[in-house]
């Protein structure tokens, strides 16, 4: 928050609002620059003479300038780490959980085999759908030899009707012989076309069967869930003797490795987001300020909440899991603020004072603090306007 400062050691002019520093300690403070004057220590004195606007003997071992400048005011909106792509691997046929192969955190490439489900109901389905098809292919056969059968009868009829038809033109033949003939190759060609129907049922029948081993065979490798995409596995929901059920996630599969911030902003603030927007998310637990571009903003308010949800993506760092917890940053305006390090300030009972410097003297004064910042600094309500030097209330190497 604020500007960013340094801590020195040694000495430094204050000129302006220009810092001339000699040797820097090393140190960074959240707003302007802070100067630290060490002193020659003259004697430890007797710090009940110490009295405001008289002189006294007692000097700091080092000083610090209270910084006077302009506060950056945010709106921290919570949010959760995600993955920017998440797989939920779900089953798509019920069954038991036989064997689960990965657990949070495994890495798998696509088409890795994941969880095992009970395949037994189904490896009875494929033997059933086997036999059935196996069972078409024999009738077929049949059908096939009943075709031969009718077609050689149909050849004989047709044989024996030219030939009865050439003796009755000669008048060798009566007319109820050849009433006869013709009647049997009717029959015969009527047997053969019955035939040949025979054969597409039977086709048909395979293809059905087929379809339904088919089917059960890809029934079966369902029972064996495998990756859709590279990634990494970020939770397991289920434990072998589980049932899966169409619906119900098993794990939790992070396919790329970029991740982003999903924030609810109150509806007073999200007017003030755009998307493309740079904003700064606040990861508390791995003491980071991360630079994140506005993604997407859901234009649809939690009647519950009063909130939008922002998604922001966030760069690549090491320690950055999905799950964590940050805070989107929005900007509302500057103030006025005057900062000091926390080392500069004494506890008395539930008041803080400082040691400020008038003139050539030590003057104590009572202050109204605000929030303490991550850096050490803390803002400073009432009681200094900034510029004033300050004595630091423990020594140099634990103020630094």
């Amino acid at each position: 928050m604020g500007n960013q400062g340094q801590l020195f050691s040694d000495a430094e002019i204050f000129s302006g609002k220009k810092y001339f520093r000699l040797r820097p300690a090393g140190r960074f403070f959240s707003g302007l620059s802070v100067l630290v004057f060490l002193l020659a220590a003259c004697g430890s004195g007797d710090k009940s003479h110490e009295r405001a606007g008289q002189p006294s003997p007692w000097q700091p071992e080092a000083t610090v300038l209270a910084l006077a400048g302009e506060r950056q005011e945010w709106h921290e909106a919570v949010g959760t780490v995600r993955p920017r792509t998440e797989s939920r691997i779900e089953a798509r046929i019920a069954g038991q959980v036989q064997e689960i192969r990965v657990r949070s955190g495994s890495r798998v490439e696509k088409g890795d085999l994941l969880i095992l489900l009970d395949d037994r109901q189904v490896r009875a389905r494929m033997e059933q759908a086997r036999e059935a098809l196996g069972a078409a292919r024999s009738a077929r056969n049949e059908v096939l030899q009943a075709i031969e059968g009718a077609e050689a009868s149909l050849e004989a009829a047709r044989l024996d009707y030219e030939r009865v038809q050439g003796f009755f033109s000669e008048g060798a033949a009566t007319r109820r012989q050849l009433e006869q003939a013709t009647s049997a190759f009717h029959q015969a060609r009527a047997a053969a076309r019955q035939a040949r129907e025979g054969l597409a049922g039977a086709d048909a029948s395979i293809r059905q069967a087929e379809e339904v081993l088919r089917e059960a065979e890809i029934a079966h490798d369902y029972t064996r869930i495998r990756a859709p995409e590279s990634g990494e596995v970020l939770k397991r929901l289920v434990e072998p003797g589980d049932m899966a059920v169409p619906g119900r996630p098993l794990l939790l599969l992070q396919t790329s490795g970029f991740l982003r911030l999903e924030a609810y902003v109150p509806e007073g603030f999200f007017t003030r987001v755009r998307p493309g927007e740079s904003l700064s998310v606040r990861i508390r637990s791995l003491d980071m300020v991360l630079a994140a571009e506005v993604e997407e903003l859901v234009p649809y308010a939690d009647p519950e909440t009063r909130t939008f949800l922002v998604k922001a993506s966030l760069p690549a760092r090491e320690g950055l899991y999905p799950g964590m917890f940050g805070t989107l940053r929005i900007p509302l305006g500057s103030r006025p603020a005057v900062w000091l390090p926390w080392e500069a300030i004494r506890r008395v009972g539930q008041l803080d004072l400082v040691q400020v410097a008038v003139e050539d003297r030590w003057e104590k004064r009572y202050v109204t603090t605000g929030e303490r910042m991550d850096d050490g600094m803390v803002e400073i309500l009432s009681g200094l306007d900034g510029g004033e030097r300050l004595a630091l209330q423990r020594p140099v190497k634990e103020a630094l």
